[in-house]
């Protein structure tokens, strides 16, 4: 199985020392407009080998997308990291052209991977990885809602002192401070809701703290995280390779679901061998189909800035 990793900087490099500490790839490649960077990244993760005890083979290129050639899965991590105080949406004039480049590039020598957008602003570079490809609609997937799930469920351990695995619980909508959901009511903990041990106030907090997670983080570090979603890069794919049909919120084309047509967002999805096995319709209430609607309107407001690249 191959695996290419477009863009070697924290994140790209992360996704592929996961995909390749873990087995999930036997084959990864790290590819950069930077000179040397990717090859670096690659030598520095495989001389970890000896001591980690991994097989698979990471390479790294400059701007060499025949390197690429018949990758199952592409991981598009290109362009501009979010800076403090910066949103997904401003990144848009910026990263739109480079992801554009990257997809149509990449396309030319494995027409038959399944993408994995990462991307800011997620779900408008999802879509227009879609249109610019023109690939079916199972075969681009955009990674926000895994990573959004993840934090979630560390702000439900911590409030609730209790372990992460124990609990599981998902975000639904766009990937950005405003747009994305926190299914408080649906989140559990070995089975029981986690309404029963925490109060509405502790639950609109952890919801609170969700929501800026990533910026809380951009804030921290001076630039957008990386091992967080590097990690749930590595946890979708491995989904797919392995054929895992793992039920993963993810950003993917709909086309009538939820009522909502053309428009890149996140939904839980089966994800296996052939990308989006299945789009999963949760049964939202009242309130969570309201804040679903007015993310939805967000994200289709930021697609218009596509205009120009589409």
């Amino acid at each position: 199985m191959k695996v290419t990793v477009v863009g070697a900087g924290h994140l790209g490099a992360t996704c592929a020392n996961v995909l390749a500490y873990r087995k999930i790839a036997s084959e990864i490649v790290l590819l950069d407009i930077e000179e040397g960077l990717a090859e670096g990244k690659a030598l520095d993760i495989m001389q970890s080998a000896p001591t980690t005890g991994f097989t698979s083979v990471v390479c790294g290129c400059t701007n060499d997308y025949e390197r690429t050639a018949d990758s199952d899965v592409v991981v598009i991590t290109s362009g501009i990291p979010r800076k403090p105080g910066m949103t997904r949406e401003e990144l848009i004039g910026i990263n739109a052209g480079i992801v554009k480049l990257v997809a149509t590039n990449v396309l030319k020598f494995s027409p038959n991977a399944i993408f994995v957008v990462v991307s800011n602003p997620m779900d408008t570079m999802t879509y227009l990885t879609l249109k610019a490809t023109g690939l079916p609609k199972n075969k681009v997937i955009g990674m926000g809602g895994a990573l959004d799930s993840s934090r979630f469920r560390y702000y439900l351990s911590q409030a609730m002192n209790e372990p992460m695995n124990d609990i599981q619980a998902m975000v639904i909508g766009g990937h950005g401070d405003t747009t994305m959901i926190p299914l408080t009511r649906l989140a559990t903990y070995n089975g029981l809701p986690v309404t029963t041990f925490l109060s509405d106030e502790e639950l609109q907090e952890v919801a609170a703290k969700t929501m800026v997670g990533g910026a809380t983080l951009t804030k921290l570090l001076g630039t957008s995280a990386w091992y967080g979603p590097g990690s749930a890069v590595a946890f979708l794919v491995d989904s797919i390779l392995n054929n895992q049909k793992r039920m993963i919120p993810c950003s993917v084309y709909l086309d009538g679901e939820y009522g909502v047509e053309d428009v890149c967002i996140g939904v839980p999805c089966i994800i296996g061998k052939n990308g989006v096995e299945q789009i999963v319709d949760v049964r939202l209430d009242e309130e969570e189909k309201n804040k679903f609607a007015k993310s939805v309107e967000a994200v289709r407001n930021m697609n218009k800035d596509l205009r120009s690249v589409l």
